[in-house]
């Protein structure tokens, strides 16, 4: 048996990447994978790929910072399987820019799809968390997504470096309210470096980025060579999105029962110096 056996866990942005193999991963570990996306083709490509592996899981099309959605999809997890034991907030975006250059709607819009949206799960997965388990089991496991990039500022990343350091200051108020309430729900965040995800096809878009790491960027595209970025941390790679789903099994299980309001920085070494 593995150790999150029966378990129901709720992922976000499961389509590709960090989510998607969290996804697996967890359902590896024998829970049942509530997975979301706004890109439906790439979450059902995640519950096959779970179920091609004898995992269970479900795919529901999700716009993140749609409040009436989050409640929604909560109460079909409940209808569907009586309990919910974790959630991975992991959906997001990233962008760059000058802040002199970054339009309102660029901004709303990444603290939206970042940050907003971790609030919102979090609202509405709390009372469905909170509810008795026909096998007694008591708690849960709050796992946001954050980043290296919400431990520190970057030049261009003004709006990125805000949402994700957001993120990680609304973990720990939500570890601290749940631990006053006594009602065994943990919330945790995770920290990535650089990891070869698709989020590096696009967040390079106005070019900020690439004046200051011009080797990084493949002739005529904004896009930047993960590679030779992931080239820069101590370990001299990029990490993978399996490197980043290990930890959030381990935040999700009991192994980590004694960590709340904690920061997981899995990097590389690229915070070390």
């Amino acid at each position: 048996m593995g150790s999150l056996t029966g378990r129901v866990a709720f992922v976000t942005g499961a389509g590709s990447g960090i989510g998607r193999a969290s996804a697996i991963a967890l359902a590896a570990e024998g829970a049942i994978v509530f997975a979301t996306d706004i890109d439906a083709p790439g979450g059902r490509e995640t519950v096959a790929m779970i179920e091609a592996a004898g995992g269970q899981a479900s795919f529901r099309g999700q716009d993140v910072v749609e409040e009436d959605r989050w409640a929604e999809l909560i109460k079909r997890v409940m209808d569907l399987h009586g309990r919910l034991d974790i959630l991975v907030n992991n959906a997001g975006i990233g962008t760059s820019g000058l802040i002199t250059d970054v339009s309102l709607d660029t901004w709303n819009r990444q603290m939206n799809i970042n940050v907003t949206s971790c609030f919102l799960g979090i609202k509405h997965a709390l009372p469905a968390m909170r509810s008795p388990r026909p096998d007694g089991h008591v708690g849960g496991s709050i796992i946001n997504i954050s980043s290296v990039a919400g431990l520190g500022g970057s030049a261009g990343m003004s709006a990125y470096c805000a949402s994700k350091g957001a993120v990680r200051l609304l973990s720990k108020a939500v570890a601290m309210e749940c631990a006053a309430m006594r009602d065994g729900i943990r919330c945790n965040s995770v920290h990535p470096g650089i990891i070869d995800t698709p989020i590096w096809q696009k967040l390079d878009t106005s070019g900020v980025l690439a004046s200051s790491v011009p080797d990084a960027v493949p002739p005529g595209a904004n896009a930047l060579d993960v590679n030779l970025i992931g080239a820069g941390a101590p370990v001299g790679h990029p990490g993978q999105p399996q490197d980043i789903a290990a930890g959030v099994v381990f935040l999700a299980s009991d192994a980590s029962r004694y960590m709340t309001g904690a920061e997981l920085v899995i990097d590389g070494g690229w915070t070390a110096h």
